[in-house]
């Protein structure tokens, strides 16, 4: 067990705001969150940093705030991953299984994953995750095959890789900290295991995260993460998309989103009128509902059928029961959820934070964040756990 508490950090550098939480993890293995801190994005489009000085300066500044409302300093960070730069594919392998009884063995295993893994990539790209899928023992599922009889070992993995250069960028920003990163997280996989249970990810889940640049999206499949993508576009479209439409500068555009935005068009009355600022001042002026209304909705519809597309032949509804869930900031706007369920053809719903989280951060905004600090939580355990195991072997060895 570690010798003190640790204090995790999960950063979020994103398109609208770099985000950071603080969370103590005790030697009992419990998080708390302890510390929170928030600015501003600057030098960021669609996840991707494009000023290196103004992100390093926002997300210094968000650092230092939440390190000073806890009064302790981040030991190491966990660091969200999005942008258009990531992609993914699926490669599997098979392997005869070794033994003259057909009993797997960990070397059994160690190949077939090994061989799943080993593709190249092209230059200028890195692996930001593999996630494993569930094994197949001649033909059957299980989850873990060691020590089971049989003759053919298949397994895949899904493979996330990104530009070699962005995530540098991404790493460079927080190491001009004096922050040590922990790991890079897909902001789906972080958002995704907050919003959704274990349950649901057995049944079959489908969770888009709606940022303000780009949209994350995970699909779950018995019990684990079968596929991830990411589209560059996000809220900040609808704003822009408002802003060319109606011909306003970003900021009114923003604030006729926020109050009157929609995921589907629900006035009748095309001759319905909303004021932009509401005190009748000189320059405050009048918008059709009905057309901020179409503008938002279209393109929340564009959105979840560019995802529907990325997924493919992997979007079976039949295989995810539990339906749609939405997360992200976007995901307040109202009607959003009857637009899912539309476009996917499956009940959809927004995804809710757990009650012990406080009220004041428990937003769709901060599930990347928090679901980044929840999955340091389970590293640090689950390093904890294994440190007195290779002790104790270490010792075995030592003494033969």
């Amino acid at each position: 067990m570690p010798s003190r508490n640790s204090y995790i950090g999960a950063v979020e550098i994103g398109t609208h705001k770099v985000c950071v939480f603080i969370g103590e993890v005790s030697n009992a293995g419990s998080l708390n969150i302890i510390g929170f801190g928030e600015c501003q994005s600057r030098g960021v489009i669609k996840g991707a940093v494009n000023d290196f000085k103004a992100a390093s300066d926002c997300t210094s500044s968000a650092i230092q705030s939440a390190e000073h409302s806890c009064g302790v300093k981040i030991d190491e960070v966990y660091l969200a991953q999005t942008g258009g730069h990531l992609e993914g594919f699926y490669n599997e392998a098979s392997v005869n299984v070794q033994a003259a009884n057909n009993m797997v063995s960990q070397m059994d295993i160690d190949t077939v994953c090994g061989l799943a893994k080993a593709k190249n990539l092209p230059e200028g790209r890195m692996v930001v995750h593999n996630i494993r899928r569930p094994f197949r023992l001649d033909g059957r599922v299980v989850p873990n095959p060691e020590d089971l009889v049989g003759q053919k070992l298949d397994v895949g993995y899904w493979t996330v890789h990104g530009s070699e250069p962005k995530i540098a960028d991404n790493i460079h920003v927080i190491r001009g900290t004096m922050r040590p990163v922990g790991e890079l997280i897909l902001s789906s996989l972080a958002s995704g295991n907050m919003v959704t249970s274990p349950e649901e990810r057995q049944n079959g889940i489908l969770s888009i995260d709606i940022g303000a640049g780009t949209t994350d999206f995970v699909l779950y499949r018995d019990g684990g993460t079968y596929l991830t993508g990411v589209v560059p576009v996000g809220g900040t479209h609808l704003t822009n998309d408002l802003a060319l439409g109606l011909r306003l500068t970003d900021g009114q555009a923003e604030k006729l989103k926020l109050r009157f935005g929609s995921g589907v068009v629900r006035t009748r009355d095309k001759a319905e009128k909303v004021w932009l600022n509401g005190d009748f001042a000189i320059g405050d002026r009048q918008f059709p509902k009905h057309s901020i209304e179409q503008i938002t909705s279209l393109r929340v519809w564009e959105i979840f059928e560019v995802v529907k597309k990325k997924l493919g032949l992997a979007f079976d509804p039949e295989r995810i029961a539990a339906g749609v869930v939405l997360t992200g900031g976007t995901a307040k706007l109202p009607g959003i959820t009857e637009a899912a369920a539309k476009v996917f053809g499956v009940p959809a719903r927004i995804g809710e934070l757990p009650m012990s989280i406080n009220e004041r951060v428990r937003d769709p905004a901060y599930a990347t964040s928090l679901g980044l600090l929840f999955v340091g939580m389970n590293k640090k355990v689950e390093a904890a756990v294994a440190r007195p195991r290779r002790t104790f072997l270490q010792k075995l060895l030592q003494s033969v």
